[in-house]
């Protein structure tokens, strides 16, 4: 296991560019019905645009689609179709998602989608028809933790981005014994679980993880102000815009999804330190930490003297 201590370099951002120059994202999330959960794909669309890709969609069940929008309204807006009980109609889904996926350069699956069969079977087929780089958090790392032998459905080049809980339940579902929290395990837990998965592991937590299997990077920050619910879902919107704007093959700027995984967690990081100087180590909204990323991002280019 070789340890990786400096993060990648921000790409230059094309002066000549276009929207379509920066990559579209798509965040399939959201959930109603008795626990609706709004908030968490709206947060993670909004960290995507913050971290520069140039169009980002949403798709989220039909009924709290226009709730979604009203958050961020720079987004364009998909609805998934749901039965009487407010429940995914995951065969309809599928031809709405496939629809906004043809122009896609990258997938974000899971803020605030919730725990049924229809979110469970989404996400298995997005693993084995999705080509381009593909970001699952939050219950879309549940899903897979409860399907059956599903490290053989990871077609897609995929991030998971699990925090020591949900690592712990994918673990457990491939019979691995890991710690992932441990500060003297963290490393061999995230390389372990990316060799067995064939994917990017970020490990959240002080001191974040990020591991290809082979080599693992570790993040020089354990900032408290990242411990508010709705962090994460910035963490994979953040993943998503980078994996969009520069995972790309025809990029002359092409990073590898190690390089923008690893990159990732340190705007994330470095935005929230940068909030803690003036604020203090609590009381960080997410759409701030979202709202904070430019800065970071243009101070990374060196475009503030």
């Amino acid at each position: 296991m070789n340890r990786i201590n400096n993060s990648p370099t921000l790409p230059p951002r094309d002066s000549l560019g276009f929207k379509g120059t920066f990559g579209k994202v798509c965040v399939v999330g959201g959930s109603c019905g008795d626990h609706p959960m709004i908030g968490a794909p709206a947060l993670a669309a909004r960290a995507a645009l913050r971290s520069g890709c140039g169009l980002c969609t949403v798709a989220v069940p039909a009924p709290i689609l226009s709730a979604v929008l009203s958050i961020i309204p720079a987004a364009t807006g998909v609805a998934l179709p749901v039965d009487a009980q407010h429940k995914l109609f995951s065969a309809g889904c599928a031809q709405v998602i496939d629809q906004a996926l043809a122009s896609s350069d990258a997938l974000v699956v899971g803020p605030g989608f919730g725990n049924d069969d229809a979110q469970q079977q989404i996400v298995i087929r997005l693993l084995n028809t999705f080509t381009k780089p593909l970001i699952l958090d939050a219950d879309a790392l549940r899903a897979l933790a409860r399907t059956p032998d599903f490290a053989r459905d990871l077609k897609a080049p995929t991030i998971v981005t699990p925090h020591p809980g949900e690592f712990a339940a994918l673990a457990r579902a491939l019979e691995l014994e890991l710690d992932p929290v441990n500060e003297s395990t963290r490393d061999a837990a995230a390389t372990t679980l990316a060799a067995r998965l064939g994917c990017i592991v970020v490990l959240k937590g002080a001191y974040t993880r990020v591991s290809d299997g082979l080599q693992v990077w570790r993040s020089e920050f354990a900032e408290a102000a990242l411990a508010i619910g709705g962090s994460g879902d910035v963490l994979a919107g953040i993943t998503g815009s980078f994996a969009a704007q520069f995972a790309r093959t025809h990029s002359a700027n092409a990073l590898s999804l190690f390089q923008v995984a690893c990159l990732a967690v340190q705007v994330h990081s470095l935005t929230a330190v940068a909030w803690s100087r003036t604020h203090g180590h609590a009381g960080l909204l997410p759409e701030e930490l979202a709202d904070g990323i430019p800065a970071i991002v243009a101070q990374l280019r060196g475009e503030f003297s």
